[in-house]
C-alpha cells in the first residue's frame, strides 16, 4: 500500500467542505488533480471513501470510519514541522456569528496572532445556527456563537455577556421621548436579523416573554442593512449594543429604552475530541474559558 500526504489531505479537506472543487482550490491543485488523489488513495485502501451521484459526493460508512485516523496523522506530521516551538501553529479555522466576527474577533486575533505567530487564522462568518452546523462537520476548529444553543455531541462554554438594544432614526416619533413601551410594540415597523441568528433568538424569546407579537418588515443577514435600513425610515432594529455604539455615540441612531429582557450570553462551541489540542487549547486560555 502507498499512501502520500496530498491524497491524505485531499480527503480529509473533501470530507470538511463537502465538495471536491472547495478541496482542490484550498490545496492549490487542479480538481482534475484532485480527483486522481483521490481515485489513487481509494485504489490503494482497496475501497470507496465517497459515494457519487452525478456531481455531488456522499461519504460512505467506511470514509466517516477512517477520516478521525486520517486527521490524527494529519496533525502528527503537522507537528514534526515545527518541533522546537510552541506546537501551537498551522491552520485555525474558527466559525463565529456575525456580531463576534465584526467587533470583537479582530483584535482578539491580533492578540493571538502576537503570541503565537505560525498560526494560519481562516475565519468563516455565518449565523449562530450555522456556526453549530459547521462544527457538526468539523469544518471548524471552533465555534463562537451569540445565541442560546444545547447539543449532545459538542462542547458550549460560556465566554461573555452581551445585550441587544432597540434603535430608531433620530426623526422617528419614539426618538425624542426615548422609550417602547410593550403595548407599542405591535405597531411598530421592525427590521431584524434573519431566524436562525442568535440575535433573533434572543429578540424572539423576550417578545414571546412579554405575550406580544411583532410585523416584521425585512428579515436581514447583515447588521450593516439593518442599520442603513434604520437610518431610511424604514423602521426600528434590535442588534447588539457592540454593533450600534458607535452610531449612537454619532447621534446618527436613537436609543429606545424597553422592559423586554434583552441580556444574552456568548459563547464557545468545540468538539470534544479536538478540544484537547495545544492550538484550540491555546485559544481557548486567550478568552478565559
Amino acid at each position: 500500500m502507498s499512501l502520500s500526504l496530498k491524497q491524505l489531505k485531499i480527503f480529509e479537506a473533501t470530507a470538511r467542505l463537502g465538495r471536491l472543487t472547495a478541496a482542490a482550490d484550498e490545496q492549490a491543485l487542479s480538481q482534475s488533480a484532485a480527483s486522481q488523489a483521490l481515485k489513487e488513495l481509494e485504489s490503494s485502501l482497496g475501497y470507496r471513501l465517497f459515494s457519487r451521484n452525478g456531481r455531488e459526493l456522499v461519504m460512505t460508512d467506511l470514509g466517516e470510519d477512517v477520516l478521525p485516523r486520517v486527521r490524527d496523522i494529519l496533525n502528527t506530521v503537522e507537528s514534526l514541522n515545527a518541533p522546537y516551538s510552541s506546537g501551537v501553529s498551522g491552520a485555525f479555522r474558527v466559525a463565529a456569528s456575525v456580531t463576534i466576527a465584526s467587533y470583537l474577533f479582530p483584535s482578539i486575533m491580533a492578540d493571538f496572532l502576537a503570541r503565537y505567530p505560525d498560526v494560519e487564522p481562516d475565519l468563516q462568518i455565518n449565523n449562530t445556527g450555522q456556526v453549530i452546523e459547521r462544527l457538526e462537520k468539523q469544518q471548524a476548529h471552533v465555534g463562537l456563537i451569540e445565541g442560546p444553543a444545547s447539543h449532545h455531541q459538542l462542547q458550549i462554554i460560556p465566554w461573555r455577556n452581551d445585550s441587544l438594544q432597540i434603535f430608531c432614526h433620530p426623526n422617528h416619533p419614539l426618538a425624542q421621548q426615548g422609550v417602547l413601551s410593550i403595548d407599542q410594540m405591535p405597531q411598530q415597523r421592525w427590521i431584524l436579523r434573519e431566524p436562525g441568528s442568535g440575535t433573533r433568538a434572543v429578540f424572539d424569546r423576550a417578545i414571546q416573554q412579554a405575550g406580544v407579537s411583532v410585523k416584521t418588515v425585512m428579515a436581514l443577514n447583515r447588521q450593516e442593512a439593518i442599520k442603513q435600513s434604520v437610518k431610511a425610515g424604514l423602521g426600528i432594529g434590535c442588534l447588539s449594543q457592540l454593533s450600534v455604539a458607535e452610531e449612537l455615540r454619532r447621534g446618527e441612531l436613537v436609543k429606545l429604552e424597553t422592559s423586554l429582557e434583552l441580556s444574552r450570553q456568548l459563547s464557545v462551541v468545540v468538539r470534544p475530541e479536538i478540544g484537547s489540542s495545544k492550538l484550540v487549547q491555546a485559544f481557548l486560555r486567550l478568552l478565559d474559558v
